[in-house]
């Protein structure tokens, strides 16, 4: 999990010996202040990581100035993880929270590092072969089933979220989004919306949800890299639907097959030589959890609208110069792929 560990960036900075001071107050380290860097990926909450001699922590904490708290929960990711690792082993262990603001300025919590390697962008960064990569595939959908096999009453994670229902609150919550985003550039995706809304089914059930169950959110294991260690980045986590989660995982998954302009845009090793692809990843997760979906064309246009509405919400921002990060400036431009994507699979439908 130390892949990617820089210098802390100057605005990110925090008092490091005001953070050890409380920490040894919680659990026991070994002697001497931990050297402190920082994980560049991600969008959100900051990551670090804790060098001390002979032991490595992972400290999670909001931007510093946040001030919506819902967004950047520490205490919500922290008592989700805590509640899922005795009946979820992919989970990090947790090690403690601080909801004292006077230490770092905002609430943090620190657990412990998992060992591995995480997925980058264009590679899956450990070297496989071709029937390894495919096992790779095989390996996070049977991690992704054994998620959603998880009894949230029996984790005391009742109260996760909002339970049934969940298809049609996200159906109408993430069309309020992108309407809210939208800019002249991309379309309306009003017929998307209303095919979604048309077609949308009851809640296949209930159960405890990753919501961003990505490659970059995967830790390989260090010894036997075709298998998981660790799953990352429980932010969005919730009760939610199951066949909803793996919807929208897949709108993430660019395969060889794809187009040139979608491979494009692709945030992930999915392409990697012997990966599945979608369909064999939905034959195979039906199979593995029997779940039938009786339209899975629903689910596939979800997961590409919501990717949209992401990507669309951070465009948003870059066009009305609430951020100048470069990076951002041709968002735009997946948004109407996807919109072209989301047309196509509804016609075939």
């Amino acid at each position: 999990m130390g892949d990617g560990a820089r210098a802390v960036r100057a605005e990110d900075a925090f008092d490091v010996a005001a953070m050890d001071t409380w920490l040894r107050q919680q659990t026991e380290l070994p002697p001497g202040v931990p050297e402190v860097k920082q994980f560049s990926g991600g969008a959100s909450n900051l990551t670090y990581l804790l060098s001390y001699p002979g032991q490595e922590l992972i400290l999670r904490r909001p931007p510093a100035g946040t001030k919506a708290k819902s967004a950047h929960d520490m205490g919500r990711e922290f008592r989700i993880q805590a509640a899922l690792k005795p009946v979820f082993r992919y989970v990090p262990t947790m090690v403690a929270h601080c909801t004292d603001e006077s230490v770092l300025g905002s609430d943090f919590y620190v657990m412990e590092r998992v060992a591995g390697t995480i997925p980058r962008r264009s590679a899956l960064g450990v070297e496989l072969t071709t029937a390894q990569t495919r096992q790779l595939g095989f390996t996070l959908i049977d991690t992704l089933v054994e998620l959603h096999a998880v009894d949230p009453a029996a984790a005391g994670l009742s109260d996760l979220g909002r339970g049934e229902g969940y298809v049609g609150r996200q159906v109408s919550g993430w069309s309020e989004r992108y309407r809210k985003a939208k800019t002249w550039n991309v379309p309306s995706f009003e017929k998307v919306m209303a095919w979604l809304a048309a077609n949308q089914p009851a809640d296949a059930r209930i159960c405890v949800i990753h919501n961003d169950f990505r490659l970059d959110n995967v830790v390989l294991d260090p010894d036997e890299p075709q298998h998981v260690a660790g799953i990352l980045d429980w932010e969005l986590a919730t009760l939610g639907d199951p066949l909803m989660d793996l919807g929208s995982a897949l709108a993430y998954w660019v395969q060889t097959d794809d187009d040139w302009a979608f491979r494009r845009f692709r945030l992930q090793p999915s392409d990697a030589p012997g990966m599945l692809t979608r369909a064999e990843i939905v034959a195979y997760y039906t199979e593995q959890s029997g779940l039938k979906p009786e339209n899975w064309a629903f689910y596939e246009v979800f997961g590409l609208f919501r990717l949209a509405a992401i990507a669309q919400q951070i465009y948003y921002r870059y066009h009305h110069k609430q951020t100048r990060n470069p990076k951002f400036k041709n968002f735009w431009l997946p948004v109407n792929l996807l919109e072209r994507r989301c047309r196509r699979i509804i016609r075939q439908a």
